[in-house]
């Protein structure tokens, strides 16, 4: 056997088991229910309007330009749709190969930073597949995985490897142009203190500032170029208001006042301290492993290269983070690839340097066994709480008759986080992940119906088809163009001026509401009512609601509504 080969197999086993079982659990978990509104259902209403508009260039929504992010993962959805067919297949597969790309990078990027750690090849992967929250958004068709991917695949570029000591410098130019075209100028945010401070922990840049300094700064003007090939013609192409929301004030509302749209309700401006808050849902289950922490608290000076690297990466761009004001738990995705490394690397220094403390049993998975074992409690009576009125609401409710048999999986989940021995990191990896799984098939059982608007779409595709004008009472964020397959856009309606306006137009129109709660009118004079979160979809003829709302009485409908409730079934309308 050559080397060459000998090498090739030796990667191919070291991806054995965590990659087969993390794309198991993807392909379960993402195909367990439709697309999520708003955000996968955004995400797929843009790439279908540039799809059937031929908007190669500028990507649009409801008929308009839009503006919010660079058309990188709409073109990859386009792809798949011109070798697949159009669907919602190709885009979560998509999905699945972003997030498995992501653990194979962090398992090349631990075998260059920790070469005489080959523990920590293994052991980033199976810690970075544990994260609920990542596993669970990763579920969403949205950008940030996507930009996770360029963000370590940049990184890697910067690190030494076995053969070359020097960066690959136009390879990091061409993963930042990537990245930003996945998602704009922040990708130079998750990139940017491992290149300054790469001085810290990189000999080559040590040895030779200037050459970094300024090999790196030709990366990123390789990056901004490949950025700026695609936004000058798509701003001269989509006019003036889009050429500046697109280069001004899109980024800078969301750094100055936490606007992540043009709309003022889509504001995201959160407190400094917020993302401290957010680490406990955001490094679940490892913010309850004493020894994650205990390892962490116990690093002293002199670090290794890769955990300085993992540092420098980390802390002064979650700072920054938390500086900016607009803030969404998912903005900081590519940087729990670098907070895994530097747990697993803290462990790894506690087991040399301080054995003794490191094989303590009270640094265990003990705590999250008992909270496996409390929650699996819980499920197993949850019958006789609802039963026996103790309990009331619609989880309760919808989760009664499903929780004993999950409450059998968090018990043996339990148990094997009670284990102790060799392969710690490993149980709690697969602990994490089974656990998220069984949570998110639990959610697909009982709350999902919620979430679905597969009937409001239907009957809006049909009415498209049929040439009749639809419009959205309020601000509507395209969650029902891909799955309705609407070929024109929704009006916006902002008060009965413009409802009265368009009922006129439109005499045979459809106006969509988002009413808190149902009443009789609703009842007796819409077409469909259909439960979404915690309130409802209410789909109108536009002279009804017109009327209605005029003080006027409409005509009998030949029918009653549609009605579906909330487990996802229709029910007959009661007046």
């Amino acid at each position: 056997m050559t080397l060459t080969s000998y090498s090739r197999s030796e990667h191919l086993r070291s991806l054995w088991p965590w990659l087969p079982l993390w794309t198991v659990a993807a392909l379960l978990a993402i195909f367990a229910h439709g697309p999520m509104p708003l955000y996968s259902t955004r995400t797929l209403a843009v790439a279908w309007e540039m799809w059937t508009q031929h908007h190669w260039l500028v990507p649009h929504i409801n008929g308009e330009p839009y503006s919010e992010k660079a058309p990188l993962l709409f073109w990859l959805i386009q792809a798949g749709w011109a070798v697949f067919g159009v669907s919602d297949v190709w885009p979560r597969v998509l999905e699945v190969i972003f997030g498995g790309a992501q653990l194979v990078l962090i398992s090349l990027l631990a075998r260059r930073l920790f070469p005489a750690r080959p523990w920590m090849a293994k052991a980033a992967p199976w810690s970075l597949l544990a994260l609920s929250y990542a596993f669970l958004f990763g579920l969403q068709i949205m950008y940030d995985v996507l930009l996770a991917v360029w963000t370590l695949g940049a990184l890697l570029c910067l690190v030494p490897g076995a053969r070359r000591t020097q960066p690959r410098w136009w390879l990091f130019g061409v993963c930042i142009g990537l990245g930003l075209l996945t998602k704009g100028p922040v990708m130079l945010l998750h990139v940017l203190f491992p290149w300054l401070l790469g001085p810290l922990w990189s000999d080559a840049a040590r040895a030779q500032r200037a050459r970094w300094y300024g090999c790196g700064a030709l990366a990123v003007l390789l990056g901004l170029a490949m950025l700026l090939a695609w936004a000058v013609p798509a701003g001269f192409s989509g006019g003036d208001a889009y050429m500046h929301r697109l280069f001004f004030s899109q980024t800078a509302a969301r750094v100055v006042h936490g606007v992540e749209t043009a709309e003022p309700l889509q504001s995201h401006a959160r407190p400094v301290l917020w993302y401290v808050l957010s680490l406990p849902l955001l490094l679940f289950p490892f913010f309850g492993w004493p020894r994650a922490w205990v390892a962490l608290a116990t690093l002293r000076r002199p670090l290794e290269p890769g955990l300085r690297f993992a540092l420098c990466w980390v802390l002064p761009t979650f700072l920054l983070f938390s500086v900016i004001r607009g803030k969404q738990s998912y903005y900081l995705l590519p940087e729990l690839a670098g907070t895994m490394l530097l747990m697993c690397g803290a462990i790894a220094t506690l087991r040399e340097r301080r054995p003794k403390l490191a094989s303590t049993a009270w640094l265990g998975t003990w705590p999250l066994a008992v909270g496996s074992l409390v929650f699996a409690l819980l499920l197993f009576l949850l019958p006789n709480l609802v039963a026996g009125d103790y309990l009331h609401g619609e989880w309760p409710d919808t989760t009664a008759p499903y929780s004993r048999y999950f409450a059998v999986v968090f018990l043996l989940l339990g148990l094997l986080l009670l284990l102790r021995g060799r392969g710690e990191l490993r149980r709690l990896a697969v602990a994490g992940l089974v656990g998220t799984l069984a949570l998110n098939t639990l959610f697909t059982l009982t709350m999902w119906p919620r979430y679905e608007l597969r009937p409001t779409a239907q009957m809006l595709g049909a009415a498209d088809q049929q040439g009749r004008a639809l419009a959205y009472y309020g601000s509507y964020d395209g969650q029902f163009h891909f799955q309705g397959r609407l070929t024109r856009p929704l009006v916006e309606l902002r008060g009965e001026a413009e409802l009265t306006a368009f009922a006129k137009a439109h005499p045979d129109g459809l106006v969509v509401e988002h009413p808190h709660a149902l009443n009789a009118q609703i009842m007796r004079y819409a077409l469909l009512v259909q439960p979404f979160r915690s309130t409802w979809l209410v789909v109108w003829p536009a002279t009804t609601l017109a009327a209605l709302r005029s003080g006027a009485t409409p005509p009998e409908p030949a029918q009653p509504p549609q009605v579906y409730g909330a487990d996802g079934g229709r029910t007959r309308a009661q007046p």
